[in-house]
């Protein structure tokens, strides 16, 4: 394809009709053998000080699903659901692929995203959250592999955060309500609503978002969404999960296994587990809950069953066209669905999300 000749979607900017010719979806990837695994866990904490044992803690978990995170396919089946979408829907968009920690990396994708003569890119991101790892990370790949490749590159502007999309939001909902149909319907009353996130340093919690804590308010706000539409006459917290780093540094607390602990001691009899901070059912999700959460329950002697991510549910899919349309048609502003409160923009401040020193 020659450069340029691919202007297929315009969107009204503060300088004019911006044109994109191609989508990107960018994801955290994941190792798809066992000799991955821990080359993988070694991209994905370099510069983080995690000790060694709590590597080789983590690459046990892959190796306990045979070296293979579900993530890297989660991803194909969202590709070929998305792509089908467009076509259906009249989005002439190419769509890409490209990893933060694993193939494929984002910086190949971007080289061939040029040689296909592509100059400005939109890209969907697989998290629905502000704060570093959920937002500015992903920006800072963008930028380290668009300089990898070259004054060439194309142009790529993330799409906005999605944590109150009803495409978000309302699988969310059908997952809880599913979950709680296989407990005990006479025991619904002591039943306990536990939605999880991947838990962060407090440093990045309070740095999320151009004022603070953006992370801990969009999670709330998702989770007040689905209670109130779910379960509103169940109790329900938001807890956190698959915490890594350094012992000394703070992290957002309880864990869900601490937390589910507690809940005996309240008459809490059932639990459903909705890990409402994730789009797919990777590695985090299978093995930090379904693994180890539901050991923990059988134990206290709670019953347990885990909510569903929204995965490739036809609304979670059709709500990646929406983001686009929002950029690329005129009308954009007046397209946006939203279910909740907190301020939402396009385009992040530069100063958002500016992660804390890391102690020494």
């Amino acid at each position: 394809m020659a450069r340029g000749r691919r202007q297929v979607a315009e969107a009204s900017g503060k300088n004019g009709a911006m044109a994109y010719d191609a989508m990107v979806l960018v994801s955290f990837g994941g190792p798809e053998r066992p000799e991955d695994v821990m080359p993988f866990l070694q991209n994905v904490t370099r510069g983080r000080g995690v000790p060694p044992e709590r590597l080789a803690e983590v690459a046990e978990h892959y190796q306990h699903f045979g070296g293979v995170s579900p993530i890297n396919q989660q991803c194909r089946d969202l590709l070929a659901a998305v792509r089908d979408d467009f076509a259906a829907n009249g989005v002439d968009l190419p769509i890409y692929w490209g990893n933060r920690n694993w193939d494929p990396m984002l910086a190949d994708t971007v080289a061939q995203m040029r040689d296909d003569g592509v100059e400005r890119a939109l890209a969907f991101v697989t998290s629905a959250l502000g704060g570093y790892s959920s937002c500015r990370q992903y920006q800072e790949d963008i930028a380290a592999a668009r300089a990898a490749v070259g004054p060439d590159a194309p142009v790529i502007e993330k799409l906005r955060q999605f944590w109150d999309h009803p495409g978000f939001v309302e699988p969310h909902v059908d997952a809880v309500r599913t979950a709680l149909a296989q407990l005990d319907p006479a025991r619904r009353d002591s039943t306990r609503i536990v939605f999880t996130a991947h838990s962060i340093p407090t440093s990045a919690a309070a740095a999320a978002g151009p004022h603070g804590g953006r992370y801990e308010a969009q999670l709330a706000e998702t989770a007040r969404l689905v209670h109130a539409a779910a379960a509103p006459d169940l109790a329900y917290d938001l807890v956190w999960q698959s915490r890594s780093g350094p012992p000394q540094v703070p992290w957002l607390e309880p864990d869900v296994n601490d937390h589910l602990v507690e809940l005996p001691g309240q008459g809490v009899t059932g639990v459903v587990v909705s890990p409402i901070g994730f789009v797919s059912d990777h590695l985090e999700v299978v093995w930090d809950l379904d693994t180890e959460a539901r050991e923990t329950a059988k134990q206290l002697g709670l019953d347990f069953a885990r909510a569903a991510t929204p995965g490739t549910d036809p609304r979670f899919v059709a709500m990646v066209r929406e983001l686009v349309r929002e950029r690329t048609d005129p009308a954009g502003a007046t397209l946006r669905r939203r279910l909740g409160d907190l301020p939402m923009w396009d385009t992040c401040p530069t100063d958002c999300c500016v992660p804390a020193r890391r102690p020494s």
